[in-house]
C-alpha cells in the first residue's frame, strides 16, 4: 500500500467518524437497567429518559436486563459498541460494591465511560417498633451487652444496607447478626413484624413506614439531617462518624466519540436539572447530584476503595 493511499484511507476513516458523531443520534437510544422493573435504578432511568429523548430528538427507551446482582446488564453494556446507542443506569452495587466484593466479574467500571453520578439517598437506621433501643447510643450499648444477638436485616449480601451495617459494627466495636433477604421488601416486612431487630435501609424505601409508626427511625447516614425527618439526627450527631449514601449513575461502553459523549452528557444533565424531574426524585427521597464525567470517575474509584476496605476488615465474602 502506498503512503498516499494509506493517508487517504486514514482521512476517510476520520471523516466518516466525524460525520457519524455529528449525526448522532439518528435512531433510538437504549438505556439498560441491570435490575427488574420497579427498583431504584429502574425509577432513575424512567425519570430521566423522557427529557433525554426531548433533548436528543430520538426515542430513549429503557431495557431491563436483570441477573447476577446487576452483572448481566452491566456486562452487556460494557461489551456493546461504543456508539452512544447503548447506555447503562445502575446502582452503587454495580459500580463500586460488586468490583470490591467479587474476585471475578463479567465487566469492570474501567471497561466503561463513566458519565455521571445522577442521584443519591442516605441510608437510615431503623428498628422494629418493639425493639428496646430508641437511639443510636442505646443501640450501641445494647449490642455491647448482647453481642451476636441483635439481627440486622438487609436486602442481600453485598447490598449497601449490609455493608453499612458492617461499617457500623467496625466503627462502634460491636457485632450483630446479618440476616440477608431476597430484596428490601421482605426485610422491611420482617422488621415491621418484629422478626428482625434493626436495619440500614434506603430512606425512600421506608419513609412511609416511619411516618406510619411501623418502624422507629434512629438516625440518617447523611452529612446533614434530611428535610423529610428533620428531628432525626445524623449518625455523626449520634456519636458515630459514619456517612453513607446509596446512589444511581450512568455509563456507556468505553471509547465513545467525544462529540457523542458530549451530547449524551448534555442530555443527562438537562434531564437531571429539569424541575419536574428533580421533584420526582425528591419525592422518593433522592437528591440530584448531576456530577461531571471526571468527578464521577474519581468518585467511583473512591467508593470502590472504601467498600473494599470494609469488606476486607469484616471478612465478608459473597457466600456469607
Amino acid at each position: 500500500m502506498s503512503l498516499k493511499f494509506f493517508g487517504a484511507a486514514l482521512l476517510g476513516v476520520a471523516l466518516s467518524t466525524t460525520a457519524f458523531a455529528a449525526g448522532f443520534p439518528d435512531r433510538a437510544v437504549t438505556v439498560v437497567v441491570p435490575f427488574p422493573a420497579g427498583g431504584a435504578s429502574d425509577s432513575t432511568a424512567r425519570f430521566l429518559t423522557p427529557k433525554m429523548s426531548e433533548v436528543l430528538g430520538q426515542p430513549v427507551v429503557v431495557d431491563n436486563k436483570p441477573g447476577a446482582n446487576g452483572g448481566t446488564g452491566a456486562a452487556h453494556v460494557a461489551k456493546s459498541p461504543a456508539d452512544g446507542y447503548t447506555l447503562l443506569v445502575g446502582s452503587i452495587g454495580v459500580f463500586s460494591i460488586n468490583p470490591a466484593l467479587y474476585d471475578s466479574l463479567p465487566y469492570a467500571p474501567k471497561d466503561m465511560d463513566l458519565l455521571t453520578q445522577a442521584v443519591r439517598t442516605p441510608n437510615v437506621l431503623v428498628a422494629s417498633p418493639n425493639f428496646p433501643a430508641n437511639t443510636v447510643q442505646e443501640l450501641v450499648e445494647y449490642l455491647k451487652k448482647n453481642p451476636n444477638k441483635v439481627t440486622f436485616a438487609s436486602s442481600g449480601i453485598g447490598s449497601s444496607d449490609h455493608l453499612t451495617a458492617a461499617l457500623f459494627w467496625q466503627k462502634t466495636g460491636t457485632q450483630g447478626v446479618h440476616v440477608p433477604y431476597k430484596g428490601g421488601g421482605p426485610a422491611i416486612n420482617d422488621l415491621m413484624g418484629g422478626h428482625a431487630d434493626v436495619s440500614f435501609q434506603n430512606l425512600g424505601s421506608v419513609a412511609n413506614q416511619i411516618r406510619g409508626g411501623k418502624l422507629k427511625l434512629l438516625a440518617v447516614t447523611a452529612a446533614d439531617r434530611t428535610p423529610l425527618f428533620p428531628d432525626a439526627p445524623t449518625m455523626a450527631q449520634a456519636g458515630v462518624p459514619l456517612e453513607v449514601y446509596s446512589w444511581q449513575a450512568a455509563a456507556a461502553p468505553k471509547g465513545l466519540p467525544a462529540d457523542v459523549k458530549a451530547k449524551i452528557v448534555a442530555a443527562l444533565q438537562a434531564a437531571m436539572k429539569d424541575p419536574d424531574v428533580k421533584k420526582k426524585f425528591n419525592d422518593i427521597g433522592f437528591e440530584v447530584v448531576a456530577s461531571s464525567p471526571a468527578d464521577f470517575t474519581a468518585f467511583q474509584a473512591q467508593e470502590e476503595a472504601m467498600w473494599k476496605k470494609v469488606i476486607k476488615d469484616g471478612n465478608i465474602t459473597p457466600a456469607q
